[in-house]
């Protein structure tokens, strides 16, 4: 064993410290480089940060950044060990070869790798812009090696019948953003009401008309025939801005009464409204279709820069009527004002059930409660109760399916007006049953 350190072998020495470094550079920089956020780093980009452009480039390439980065990783260690290895045998002899790996393997683990990678994973974006303008050379460096490396790479996976090429996203990008709001919300960083408002917006796409319309039996329309004294009156009392007027039955729909034209028609004739004319200040009614989707009705409202709308089905005949507000509604929750309800339908009670009207849509109550409730068979939560159930429940009859007891209270001929919901034990069969009160 010879430990005479001559300054050649404090050279090695210092070269093999330095490799340490090298590959924890590599290290760090292929974990801030993937785990950046792209979201922030194009917002940096936006306010002028040419180093947050440039690492956007570079993860647009992953294959060969990350390729470029290992190759010059295993480069760094390879060398580092080998160099260590020679000093070692100088040092101990023949065991010095199995004390260089051991030392060399601690060495490399701690600080080349676990210590870079913790710095890198808590700090991502920090470091990948840090480390943007060498990360680049090195792959322009190394970037034609990489590409021989792709190729090889590529062709032995086709062997075992995976074409890399060809390879596509279980999710889509809504339901990647959709998952990264809600992991976010579990974590602490958006409030429930910001993450109802963004998965709302995200939503949007998968809704139609039908899904928020306001049905036709909750519809406060306007009698051509009645005085214009009553038809003054009810406006009043409705709180409503504009309502359908129909003629001879309630499905003629004729043309759609703004307030704001009445109150001035009934000025002009000195507070007389029976010398106003319906005919002369309704407006012509727009159908459309209960199957359009959401954002394509949100864009038709503010091409014809109105925001009422009658629903119709396949054949014609009325479904309801849709707003601007409901759609708006759907992003940001319920628009109250001081004519709304003060009730939402939804009472909770004491011990822990809540009274439910049959008609809440399934979506506000979700969003309401944070319930998960199903609503892809059912708009409302009477709906989901006879879906469910496949058969008109009678007053008293109890449900159990998705956690939930579904108690029928009250019923209008064959409409459930009021429910009592309460959550069941997680043993509780998700399959329809039903028992006596």
């Amino acid at each position: 064993m010879n430990l005479t350190i001559s300054q050649s072998d404090w050279y090695s020495i210092g070269v093999v410290a330095l490799l340490i470094l090298v590959s924890a550079f590599f290290s760090g920089s292929e974990t801030g480089m993937t785990a950046a956020s792209r979201a922030t780093l194009t917002e940096l980009e936006r306010q002028g940060s040419k180093r947050a452009g440039i690492v956007l480039k570079l993860t647009e390439m992953p294959e060969r950044l990350i390729g470029a980065l290992l190759l010059g990783n295993s480069l760094a260690n390879i060398s580092a060990s080998a160099l260590a290895t020679v000093l070692m045998v100088k040092f101990f002899g023949s065991e010095g070869a199995v004390i260089a790996s051991a030392v060399m393997t601690v060495l490399i683990v701690i600080f080349a790798e676990v210590m870079p990678k913790t710095y890198a994973i808590a700090n991502p974006d920090k470091f990948a812009i840090a480390t943007a303008h060498l990360v680049r050379i090195i792959v322009a460096i190394f970037g034609p090696i990489v590409m021989l490396i792709e190729y090889i790479v590529k062709k032995s996976l086709r062997l075992f019948g995976v074409d890399v090429d060809n390879v596509e996203s279980i999710l889509s990008a809504h339901e990647e953003l959709r998952g990264a709001i809600d992991l976010h919300h579990r974590e602490g960083d958006i409030v429930k009401k910001d993450r109802d408002m963004l998965g709302g917006l995200l939503d949007l796409q998968d809704l139609q008309i039908s899904d928020v319309m306001i049905h036709r039996t909750k519809m406060i329309a306007v009698d051509a025939s009645e005085p214009m004294s009553e038809i003054v009156s009810m406006v009043l009392k409705s709180g409503k801005t504009r309502l359908p007027v129909w003629r001879d039955n309630q499905d003629n729909i004729i043309g759609i009464l703004h307030a704001k034209s009445l109150f001035q028609s009934v000025q002009q004739h000195n507070g007389d409204a029976s010398k106003v004319k319906l005919a002369e200040i309704i407006t012509d009614p727009w159908f459309v279709p209960e199957t359009r989707a959401l954002p394509d009705q949100l864009n038709a409202f503010l091409r014809r820069r109105t925001q009422f709308a009658i629903v119709v089905d396949e054949y014609g005949e009325l479904q309801g009527l849709i707003t601007l507000e409901d759609i708006i509604e759907e992003i940001v929750g319920d628009i109250v004002d001081e004519f709304d309800a003060v009730s939402n339908g939804v009472r909770k009670q004491k011990d822990g059930s809540y009274m439910v009207d049959g008609t809440v849509p399934l979506r506000d109550l979700n969003r309401a409660l944070d319930w998960q409730l199903p609503d892809d068979e059912a708009t409302t939560l009477a709906g989901l109760v006879i879906h469910e159930a496949q058969m008109i429940p009678e007053t008293g009859q109890v449900f159990n399916f998705h956690g939930f007891r579904f108690e029928v209270l009250k019923k209008r001929r064959q409409q459930i007006t009021v429910l009592r919901v309460s959550k069941t034990a997680p043993a509780t069969v998700t399959d329809p049953t039903t028992a006596p009160q």
